[in-house]
């Protein structure tokens, strides 16, 4: 194994412990905001895990479903926003 496979793969373990404990904030979190952060952070992860196994098996393919869980994670975090924002308003 080369320095680059062993590189990759200490990324992917330290996105899969980041992913781990993310989605514990995002289950115990105290309150609705903290969640959409935890939410935020575990789709740029998955994106990031997505595209380390897309260089590590060259597969170009993977790369398309990346950018589709960037933007997925996008929406998401926009459509949160916007009903915390209504929700606020709302009080």
């Amino acid at each position: 194994m080369n320095w680059f496979n062993a590189g990759l793969e200490v990324l992917l373990v330290a996105l899969t412990v980041s992913f781990v404990l993310g989605s514990v904030r995002l289950i115990i979190g105290p309150d609705v905001p903290n969640r959409a952060l935890a939410f935020d952070l575990l789709a740029l992860h998955a994106v990031g895990m997505v595209a380390l196994l897309a260089i590590r098996h060259a597969s170009p393919m993977l790369l398309d479903i990346a950018m589709v869980a960037a933007v997925l994670g996008f929406l998401g975090t926009v459509l949160l926003a916007r009903y915390l924002e209504h929700a606020r308003d709302g009080e």
